[in-house]
């Protein structure tokens, strides 16, 4: 039943000589009309709090990637493994910009190597508007020294190779809200996801809204795809993200060393 039968219902009411007494919903005609009321109410209801569905997000394999720095295994499953110091790569394709990884943090590295500031870090996250080396958006869920979910952009304009920009012009971006993130332990498995809306960016950790804010109008301006990261991580990810239907060429792959 819906709104419209709701509505002829309500109408057999107003043809309904005399009143209505009283507590008589739970007999003949007036239970009828009773349940249009309610179905019309709870119809409208539903419309009211409508929401237009999520664009839905597909399995990302290795070949699907851009590995500029370290590298990656693959199961046959397409999960992704890394055991490198360092991992940068990119989705080679024109992504939308919503990416989610379920990964499973295996522990650190049997070498640690400092990022490009000298401060030695275990993390792991995803990118996204990701232009160049020089000038993307960082969602990185920190593991140790401390456990956080930072949003930064590393803005250079004019620049596009490590070699131009080396580790300069990080921001680390102020939350509207946020709230902490899980502590990451061996074997675990988590989700991380991010999405941008112009310049409106949100991360969740397992599905829980994690950091909400305004990224600034200079990165509407960038344009890239989304990608993943890790320094002294290893990790088994299963990435999804927003991919182009049917999309068989892929640009060149842009190698080269992201430095921090």
């Amino acid at each position: 039943m819906n709104v419209f039968v709701g509505l002829r219902l309500i109408g057999l009411a107003g043809s309904i000589q005399g009143p209505i007494p009283e507590n008589t919903c739970g007999t003949g005609w007036h239970l009828l009309i009773c349940f249009g009321f309610l179905i019309s109410a709870g119809s409208f209801a539903r419309s009211a709090h409508w929401q237009p569905p999520e664009s839905k997000l597909s399995s990302v394999s290795r070949a699907d990637l851009c590995i500029t720095e370290g590298a990656i295994s693959e199961f046959p499953d397409h999960r992704l493994l890394v055991t490198a110091v360092k991992m940068r790569a990119y989705v080679n394709v024109v992504t939308g910009q919503r990416v989610e990884a379920r990964f499973k943090y295996l522990g650190s590295t049997a070498e640690e190597v400092p990022l490009g500031s000298g401060e030695i870090r275990r993390q792991f996250g995803l990118k996204l508007r990701a232009e160049d080396a020089c000038n993307l958006v960082y969602a990185m869920w920190r593991i140790e020294p401390e456990s956080k979910l930072v949003v930064s952009v590393k803005s250079n304009p004019g620049q596009h190779s490590s070699a131009e920009c080396g580790n300069r012009g990080y921001q680390n971006i102020k939350p509207r809200s946020s709230k902490p993130v899980p502590r990451l332990v061996a074997g675990q498995m988590h989700t991380l996801r991010a999405e941008i809306n112009s310049e409106q960016m949100r991360v969740f950790a397992d599905d829980t809204p994690v950091w909400e804010g305004s990224l600034g109008a200079q990165t509407r301006a960038l344009e890239g795809p989304v990608g993943i990261r890790s320094d002294n991580a290893r990790l088994e990810i299963a990435l999804r993200a927003e991919l182009p239907p049917g999309q068989s060429v892929r640009p060149g792959c842009r190698t080269g060393q992201e430095v921090e």
